[in-house]
């Protein structure tokens, strides 16, 4: 009786011990999720898009241009090396407000944020070369409209342009500028007139339309106000010859403002 009463608590004694005990079995980790997708949002902060090849319209040949470099659409497409055929170095101002936003010589809004420039008689759409005499800064511009109508100057440039090569502090600046491409003869053709100002009277520009009108039968001679509220006088020959429009410059002396031979086209 005391054999079997010992082996009862031993077995009861084990029996407790396991009933106590947890079993361990080895599950495999199952795999890592794969890494979200990013969102279209999320990748363009990450990674920029690479930017659409820039349109460009040509003024005045109607015809679209596609380049995804900044490089050919500051050049426009004028190689570097292009030699001159023409040149001329003067004195060179700039303009920006109040022209801004208003129509340019050659039917376009100006806008003094891009490269372009004002001459007196150098076909409208000419790719001309500007470099700043003294500092040696240049950039090509185009030319789409006509000034400057001060005594002694050959150029008004745009802001953005005269900031390119160091006038716009200054305010003028000796300038070299040579002609790279332009859509017609420089010598032949071309329509030409004379402008005459600035009047700051209305009254005044009135009266020189009716002497200049007189005295002038074959001409049209025509008044109009500038966006800085001065007058202008402004006689077109007959067929707007050049030779007759360059006589009429020699000829014609006026107490207020002065004479101007200024190409239309």
């Amino acid at each position: 009786m005391c054999r079997l009463a010992a082996v009862l608590v031993a077995v009861l004694f084990f029996g407790s011990c396991g009933g106590r005990k947890t079993a361990r079995v080895n599950v495999p980790r199952p795999p890592e999720p794969p890494p979200a997708t990013q969102s279209p949002s999320s990748t363009a902060h990450s990674v920029p898009a690479k930017p659409a090849p820039t349109t460009r319209k040509q003024a005045g040949s109607g015809a679209e241009s596609a380049t995804g470099s900044i490089s050919e659409t500051d050049s426009f497409g004028i190689s570097p090396d292009a030699q001159p055929i023409f040149v001329q170095t003067g004195t060179a101002s700039w303009y920006g407000p109040p022209y801004h936003n208003h129509r340019a010589s050659n039917g376009e809004i100006f806008d003094m944020n891009a490269m372009t420039a004002a001459h007196l008689t150098l076909p409208l759409g000419s790719i001309i070369r500007v470099t700043n005499v003294k500092t040696g800064g240049s950039a090509l511009v185009r030319v789409n409209d006509r000034g400057p109508f001060v005594e002694g100057r050959i150029l008004d440039l745009s802001m953005a342009a005269a900031k390119k090569i160091d006038v716009w502090r200054a305010g003028v600046a000796q300038v070299k500028v040579e002609v790279l491409k332009a859509p017609a003869p420089l010598d032949t053709g071309g329509r030409w007139c004379v402008q005459i100002g600035s009047l700051e009277e209305e009254n005044a520009a009135a009266k020189l339309q009716e002497h200049l009108q007189r005295r002038y039968h074959t001409a049209q001679v025509t008044k109009f106000l500038s966006p800085v509220g001065v007058w202008w006088v402004r006689i077109r020959v007959a067929q707007d010859d050049r030779e007759r429009a360059e006589q009429l410059v020699r000829e014609t002396q006026t107490d207020e403002g002065s004479v101007f031979l200024v190409r239309l086209d």
